[in-house]
């Protein structure tokens, strides 16, 4: 029976080890294509424009930045946002639930009298049940980001809205630190200083990240994950 045991437990923890390395060979060969970074800025292609010369006095590509402020319009053009980010959240829930619940049988009368054995009543039954649910949670998160980067106008909308997209990478100390924003801006929202602050742009999408050895540290080993994902059966 000891030796019955000892198989068994071998056999779960082969098993085991094998789900763990199975995993860990698939992660490992995924093919890692070539990364295309959406968030780099657009390439602009130079336009070759032929004046027509009709006798007029604007004439097509003439230069008019008289005219133009240094506001971003266009693709290409630069625009600098200030992240100024700040939430916080509360939630809180309690719920209680209680029920209570019986039930009385006589004794029935079969043949004209009781079911009865040494003088008790075999058939006599009385049931009685009871649940209780206390239940309660909270939960807080708050958050405030600062920081300023300049981001480039990638399309332009029929309404005359900007997309625009942008990322900031800093290399210190063998780590890499990056920020990068995308979102839908007003050109009414634009100041005369070419700068917008990010609570007045739609559809933002904001990441802060970084890789390096202070980064790996703080991430969790892969087979640290498998041991605490819903994967792991036991």
């Amino acid at each position: 029976m000891k030796t019955n045991n000892t198989l068994m437990l071998l056999t779960r923890l082969a098993a085991i080890f094998l789900m763990v390395f199975t995993v860990m060979a698939l992660t490992a060969c995924v093919k890692q294509g070539s990364v295309v970074n959406k968030y780099a800025p657009p390439e602009i292609k130079q336009k070759e424009i032929v004046s027509k010369y009709n006798g007029a006095i604007y004439q097509e590509g003439m230069s008019v930045n008289m005219f133009f402020d240094t506001t971003a319009r266009g693709i290409g053009d630069t625009l600098m946002v200030n992240l100024v980010e700040s939430a916080t959240a509360l939630s809180s829930s309690d719920t209680i639930a209680a029920k209570e619940q019986t039930v009385e049988m006589d004794s029935p009368t079969i043949a004209g009298g009781e079911v009865t054995h040494d003088g008790k009543k075999v058939l006599e039954n009385n049931l009685e049940a009871s649940r209780d649910f206390k239940g309660s949670g909270e939960s807080n998160q708050a958050h405030n980001f600062q920081a300023v980067i300049a981001v480039s106008v990638v399309d332009v909308l029929p309404n005359k809205y900007l997309v625009v997209r942008g990322e900031k990478l800093i290399t210190l100390n063998q780590s890499e630190d990056y920020i990068r924003f995308s979102g839908i801006v007003r050109p009414q929202d634009i100041s005369t200083n070419n700068s917008v602050d990010s609570q007045k742009i739609a559809n933002v999408q904001i990441s802060y990240s970084g890789k390096g050895p202070i980064s790996s540290a703080n991430e969790m080993g892969t087979l640290a994950k498998f041991f605490n994902s819903k994967v792991y059966p036991y």
